[in-house]
């Protein structure tokens, strides 16, 4: 059998290398990155703080670097975190952290390798995330692998002077299988 769940196309999710740090490092001085990902205020994180991220394990939090098949450079990352396994549910998040690889579809190949490996392998039933509502092209990515808007908190952030709601995203075990049923 040659499958690989945590393989698509032209990505392949790892774990993260001592390399890594140095491109990690520096997608945290990326100001319009940092603010698509977190409401706090931006401040570039320290190499401390990023290796203390990217060693952090436990059984709440499963991470993975994505990569180019091809070349094995990473360009983002993929997690699935604050899992509460009693209700099976988590949170996820993903970051495509070079501007050249915006808009291609790499970050959907990840996603959707992270999505089946959260049901597949961990056997979650529930997965959610919050994005900002001016972040339309994430908007959209989570739209077209079936996640439902369930709830906004309206007016939540203020960016350079206007105020912008963060939205709530799900997406069920069996909602998955239906829209990926072949």
């Amino acid at each position: 059998m040659d499958y690989s769940i945590l393989k698509g196309k032209r990505i392949e999710l790892s774990g993260f290398l001592e390399e890594d740090l140095p491109i990690i490092s520096s997608w945290s001085k990326n100001e319009h990155l940092q603010r698509n990902l977190d409401a706090l205020p931006f401040k570039p994180k320290t190499n401390d703080e990023i290796q203390k991220w990217m060693n952090h394990s436990s059984e709440k939090d499963f991470r993975f670097a994505i990569r180019l098949m091809d070349t094995n450079e990473l360009i983002g990352y993929v997690e699935v975190d604050g899992i509460l396994w009693t209700h099976r549910t988590g949170w996820v998040t993903i970051a495509i952290g070079d501007g050249r690889y915006w808009g291609d579809g790499y970050g959907k190949e990840a996603l959707t390798c992270l999505i089946s490996y959260a049901f597949q392998e961990l056997n979650l039933f529930r997965l959610q995330l919050t994005v900002f509502s001016y972040n339309e092209r994430a908007i959209k990515l989570y739209k077209s692998l079936g996640f439902e808007e369930e709830g906004r908190f309206r007016k939540f952030l203020q960016r350079d002077g206007d105020r912008y709601d963060m939205i709530l995203f799900g997406l069920l075990k069996d909602e998955w299988k239906k829209n990926n049923e072949s």
